[in-house]
This record gives C-alpha cells, structure tokens and sequence, in this order.
C-alpha cells in the first residue's frame, strides 16, 4: 500500500473511532490492497479486504490464493475460503507451500474468514466500518451476525470519501489511460471514411487500446441520428456523407479509469450542427475555467449550463455536467445543481455537457482535468475542435 492511501484510511479511521474497515467492492478492494481478482470480474464472488491500524487482510475464495502469493501481493494476512483443490508437486518451493498452507487452513465461510482476519490483525473489539457496496441484505445479516462481538457500521460512503483525493501514482494512472484512449481514438478518426460501420469502429478502437496494455470499456459510438441515443449500442448502420459521428470511449489502465468524447462530420457541417456543437465546447471550457480548490459542485454545474444557453443551445438543461474519475469511472463529487460538495486539491475530474435532441443528433466533448492550487490542469491532449473528415 502506498502511503496516501494508508494516510487517507488512517483518517478514516480516527475521523470516525472506528479500529478497521472492511472493503467488499473491487474498487475498494484494489484500494486498499493493489489486489484485482479475475474470479470475482467473471463470477462475482465475495471478498474482503481489511484495514486496520495494525496492518492489512485480504480474504478471498480459495481459487484466488495462488495469483495473490504468487503475484507478490503485500498484505500482512491471506485468508481463504470456499472448496477449491489443486494439487502441488514435492518438492515445494517456498512460495508454493505458502499457497498449499492459506488453502489448507481455509475458512469454511466468508464470514469466518474475516473473523480470523480480525483476529489475526489484533482487532478482537470495538467498531468496524463495513462495505456494504457489494452486500446483499442477507449476506449483510449473515456478516453482522458472526461480528456481534463488534460495532458494525456501513463504510461505503466512508471508502468513497477517502478516495477522492488521488495520490501521484494514481493521477499517472489516470493520466496514461486518458492518453491511451486518446491514441486509440486517434487511429479511430483516421479511418472514417463513407460506409465505415459503428461496429467496425469500436472493433479498431478496442484493439488500439488492447496493443497499448489497457483493457476497453464498452464505447459509445454512434452515426448520424444515433448520436442522438444516449447509450447506444454499435450496430453495422454505415457512415454516410453529413453525418455527425460521436465518440464517447475508454479504458482502464492498472485499475484506473480514463474517458474521452470527441465529435467528427463526414463532410462540411450544417450551421445547425456547428452551432450545437459551438455550444457544447463552450459549456466544456466554462466548467474547466471554475474549476478550483474549494469551488462547489453547483456552481460548477450553474456557469457550464448557462455557457452552453449562451452560445446557442436555448433552455439547455443538464443532470450534471462531470464527476470524479478512478478506480470507478463515475466516482463522487457528482457535479450537480444539489450538490453542494466543495472541491478539493487532487482530486481528478471528468467534465462534460453533452446535449442530446432526440430524432435529431447528438453531441459530447469530455476532458478530465486535476484540481490543483492554481485551479485545473486539463490532462487531456487531443484537440477538442469538431472534425471535419474529407
């Protein structure tokens, strides 16, 4: 564990009397022990990882023991659970019997296990914040019921607020998939032409980011009057001369998010779509512009919606206009009318107002900018101009 993160959940801790928390979603997990389980990506199976004073737990099903050992995951305990067998050939080296002893001594519930992860971390009393991200009423009850002997509180939101501030290491994170996905979207645009097809597009796209070693997540890419759906699936629709084409796409990289939107037109655009567009960029450029320590979520929101108003899209309303970026695409502060959350330096920032006209087109443009104490610093690299392809 890097120190911000232990600093960030010390506080935690001591900010609320608790004497460990206890993580169960894969962003939390990651968090707090740089641990990414593919059995729980492909099944969803429980784990936890446990914070404490004394040190760090990660309990998992037993066919996960062997990638955390192996893979030199640092935390203090490994505990296991769950009916997994596999056998080891004699003799065995050291990091070998260490996985043959965890699975030996596996729990026969997950609950059990994180008992004796407690245990073992000297934590026999007092309060724990529990994640309840992942926990289903039942699993909860099953959880509390075998911790009576602590003081059981809900530590979601607790993980979600130690989060926001990013470390160095995370803001590099976050600054390589950004640029991945602007690479791969780069090599996207260079081979638009008439009859390209939506699917083709995102099949480039995802094998641009996968040559870079990120992993993509499901792009947004839609032609003509589909950029006017918000979530479009990609279909074999083709690229026809004046159409709008929107890119809205990602990846993750070690864990961390990065995104990015871009507009594009097969041909010279309309009025109507440069005006629209015009207005959305200018939305774009007022929220970076606020963006400063202690400035408040809605008034964030306030001047990029009335921006996008001003340059020529009338009665333009908007949910939010970004949101925090991480170890989740879509982390807290959501910048939002309601909300009244104050920025705070290093936090990273997706910014965005898109504007949809259903039957019509559809239009976005994304940065994600850091907060820092002469106000932002846009991480992006790409030009957010509308493209006009030959």
């Amino acid at each position: 564990m890097y120190p911000h993160q232990a600093e960030r959940l010390t506080r935690l801790l001591d900010g609320d009397a608790l004497d460990a928390v206890v993580a169960t979603s894969p962003a939390n997990i990651l968090y707090i022990t740089g641990f990414r389980s593919l059995n729980e990506a492909v099944f969803q199976t429980p784990q936890f990882a446990v914070f404490s004073r004394q040190g760090t737990a990660l309990l998992v099903p037993a066919v996960d023991v062997a990638s955390i050992v192996l893979d030199g995951i640092d935390v203090t305990h490994v505990g296991a659970f769950g009916g997994f067998l596999a056998q080891a050939s004699e003799p065995l080296p050291p990091e070998t019997k260490r996985v043959v002893d965890i699975m030996a001594a596996r729990a026969p519930s997950p609950q059990d296990a994180l008992v004796r992860a407690l245990e073992a971390l000297g934590v026999r009393g007092g309060a724990i914040g529990l994640d309840e991200t992942r926990l289903a009423p039942a699993a909860w009850q099953r959880i509390t019921a075998r911790l009576a002997a602590y003081k059981v509180v809900p530590a979601a939101d607790r993980l979600l607020t130690s989060r926001r501030v990013k470390a160095p290491w995370e803001i590099e994170c976050l600054a390589r998939a950004l640029r991945i996905a602007e690479e791969a979207l780069n090599a996207v645009i260079q081979m638009l032409a008439p009859g390209v097809t939506e699917r083709e597009v995102v099949g480039v796209f995802n094998a641009e980011v996968a040559r870079r070693e990120a992993a993509p997540v499901p792009a947004l890419i839609a032609m003509g009057g589909r950029t006017a759906i918000p979530l479009p699936w990609p279909t074999d629709r083709p690229l026809r001369r004046g159409d709008l084409v929107r890119m809205d796409v990602g990846c993750v990289f070690k864990g961390y998010h990065g995104t990015v939107a871009r507009m594009a037109v097969l041909g010279e655009p309309s009025e109507r779509q440069e005006t629209a567009h015009r207005a959305v960029l200018a939305g774009l450029q007022a929220a970076v512009a606020a963006v400063k320590p202690g400035a408040e979520a809605r008034r964030i929101h306030a001047v990029a919606v009335e921006a996008v108003r001003a340059a020529g899209v009338a009665g333009y309303e908007r949910y939010h206009v970004g949101h925090a970026i991480g170890l989740e695409p879509y982390e807290r502060p959501k910048l939002s009318a309601h909300i009244d959350t104050a920025l705070d330096l290093g936090e990273v920032l997706r910014l965005e107002t898109p504007y949809y006209d259903l039957g019509w087109a559809g239009f976005n443009v994304k940065d994600t900018v850091l907060v820092t104490t002469a106000g932002t610093q846009v991480l992006n690299v790409s030009a957010r101009e509308l493209v006009a392809l030959d």
